[in-house]
């Protein structure tokens, strides 16, 4: 279940990088709470897996999810370059994060 709750808070990491896109320097009240919400949901979440998996994976494979996802955000909402470079790196953070959960 702690991989349930690990990968659920790396999700909340895009929401919160995606909506620190909008918040106009915390002036965009509703894109304000909703980076709050993100970071706290995102966090806890991450402490939350790290009482089981360990911190060392467990930080890296949120760290992975979320850059992961921002960067598919970015390409799908915000005309960022699909390059097929970028989409291989992509596969080798991914390739990674299923190493580390192998290794865990």
């Amino acid at each position: 279940m702690a991989w349930f709750w690990l990968i659920l808070g790396g999700l909340f990491e895009v929401g919160f990088t995606t909506s620190l896109r909008h918040v106009d320097g915390f002036r965009n009240l509703p894109w304000t709470l909703a980076f709050l919400a993100s970071v706290a949901a995102s966090m806890a979440l991450l402490e939350y897996a790290a009482r089981t998996i360990p911190m060392g994976t467990a930080y890296a494979v949120w760290g992975g999810i979320g850059a992961i996802g921002t960067v598919l955000v970015g390409i799908a909402f915000y005309d960022e370059p699909g390059t097929t470079i970028r989409m291989l790196l992509i596969l080798g953070i991914i390739a990674c994060i299923v190493g580390l959960k192998l290794a865990a």
